[in-house]
């Protein structure tokens, strides 16, 4: 069988507590900001990007402010909205919107809308962590639900599905709440576009969307197929936090998690591990991964090239589910005979040990790609390059040939990505190279610092439309 990762072997008192410690402290702000520094030395003033058609995409771009960009939003009443309670990208960054908000003073208040049909280890996890930083936690439903939406300050619905919210709780009342909802949509995907979750949207103060790439689809995709026009639409990058930050500059913390991870997987210093970190599914390309991992292993064969060992990791793994895919996945695995190269790692939030242990990282989303993809810009402030597909938000993060290399989505990018690991793969010198590169780009765009300022300036906005569109 492929290898499933399980275990950590044990290490001599000292490392274990130095490899506690650090577990300890970044076990989830991989993800969350848990820890909000009080001042900023980045601001942002606004510019604008035409699309296509009417709507209008407001831009930002740096300047100079000391001060905490959010402090305005003291005081304010700010009610959350998300489709659902997980460890998908969605919830998690509005999460840490939650935090972000609450480190500035702001009262704020989060509803999931939906029903919990049974008790949920990670739902419960998630509404404690929110109670600890001083968010309050209603039910989607009910008179204190809807009496806070009335009263609240602002309203950010997450993700188009959220959307089904305003009319099954708020009913009469949604005309009054529209005019402070700021819209945050994460989906690419067609099937989101249906009325039911989006005839509101002409109508809110704003919409909040993490790539240009992807706002242009929006915008282009409502238009045509369901004939409504978007409202000011805000691109927000997304940034990494100091936490993931301080392990990604911290080389000793690096090496001794290198050193663990890769002995549990029983990968060798030398190695070259190359992985893919996301949850399993078709829509994240993990079976094309893998055929062009399978590829790349027949092409140095094939050219007798000499290459150090190479293995590849599946990390966002969940052998409970029993999914098709997840079956396939180890299929072909057995099929091809590389057991002893692939490993199957479980979901996780701690991303750092990963990627201080890996050696690239491919994001390999299909379709449209990724609306953003976080993880890249994560992978780039480790010093990584990216074999990433040539779409989506991809595309706005991955300089290709500078800070990582392209290929194509579909089966058609299997090859091309084959080729590319087998580049990287044998020059050696590239990869940091490119990692660097990577890097700066990170440092100079996607900070925490650089997220947050971008946010103020649209919740600023929004809330000055808000409180001149609301009716006195």
């Amino acid at each position: 069988m492929a290898r499933q990762s399980m275990g950590w072997n044990p290490f001599n008192q000292k490392r274990w507590l130095l490899m506690f410690l650090l577990l300890l402290v970044f076990s989830i702000s991989t993800v969350i900001v848990f820890i909000i520094r009080p001042a900023f030395n980045c601001g942002w003033q606004k510019q604008y990007y035409q699309g296509t058609g009417d709507t209008q995409i407001h831009l930002t771009s740096p300047t100079v402010n000391n001060q905490n960009p959010l402090e305005f939003m003291n005081s304010k009443l700010v009610l959350l909205v998300s489709h659902e309670l997980s460890l998908s990208g969605g919830p998690l960054l509005l999460m840490e919107l939650a935090f972000l908000l609450r480190s500035a003073g702001a009262e704020v208040v989060w509803i999931t809308n939906r029903i919990q049909t049974e008790e949920d280890d990670v739902v419960h996890s998630l509404e404690h962590k929110m109670l600890d930083r001083g968010v309050q936690v209603l039910p989607a439903n009910g008179h204190e639900a809807v009496e806070t939406a009335i009263k609240a300050d602002l309203v950010v619905l997450n993700t188009a599905v959220a959307g089904k919210w305003l009319d099954a709780e708020l009913k009469e009342h949604v005309p009054l709440v529209l005019p402070k909802v700021l819209w945050w949509i994460h989906e690419m995907r067609g099937h989101y576009f249906k009325l039911e979750y989006v005839k509101h949207l002409p109508f809110v103060a704003g919409a909040m969307i993490d790539s240009h790439t992807t706002a242009e689809y929006w915008n282009n995709r409502t238009r045509e197929r369901l004939g409504i026009k978007m409202p000011h639409t805000y691109v927000v990058h997304l940034g990494n936090s100091k936490e993931l930050m301080d392990v990604a500059e911290d080389s000793v913390a690096k090496s001794v998690l290198r050193e663990h991870v890769r002995e549990t997987l029983g990968v060798q210093n030398e190695d070259i591990l190359i992985a893919i970190i996301n949850s399993v599914s078709r829509g994240k390309g993990q079976d094309l991964f893998l055929r062009s991992f399978h590829e790349s292993l027949q092409m140095i064969q094939e050219k007798k090239l000499h290459v150090p060992m190479m293995h590849a990791a599946v990390i966002g793994s969940d052998m409970n589910a029993h999914t098709k895919l997840e079956m396939d996945l180890r299929k072909f695995v057995i099929e091809k005979r590389i057991q002893d190269r692939v490993h199957f790692v479980n979901k996780t939030l701690t991303v750092a040990p990963y990627l201080s242990a890996i050696d690239v990282l491919v994001q390999n989303s299909q379709g449209r790609g990724e609306c953003f993809g976080r993880i890249t810009i994560e992978a780039m402030a480790f010093q990584l390059p990216v074999l990433g597909t040539a779409a989506g938000g991809t595309t706005e993060i991955v300089v290709d040939g500078s800070t990582g290399l392209l290929h194509s989505v579909g089966k058609e990018g299997v090859t091309p990505l084959a080729k590319n690991i087998v580049q990287l793969a044998t020059n050696p010198d590239k990869r940091p190279t490119l990692g660097k590169k990577g890097y700066e780009r990170v440092k100079s765009r996607f900070m925490e610092r650089h997220m947050t300022e971008r946010i103020a300036s649209v919740l600023k906005e929004v809330l000055q439309k808000a409180k001149k569109d609301l009716p006195s």
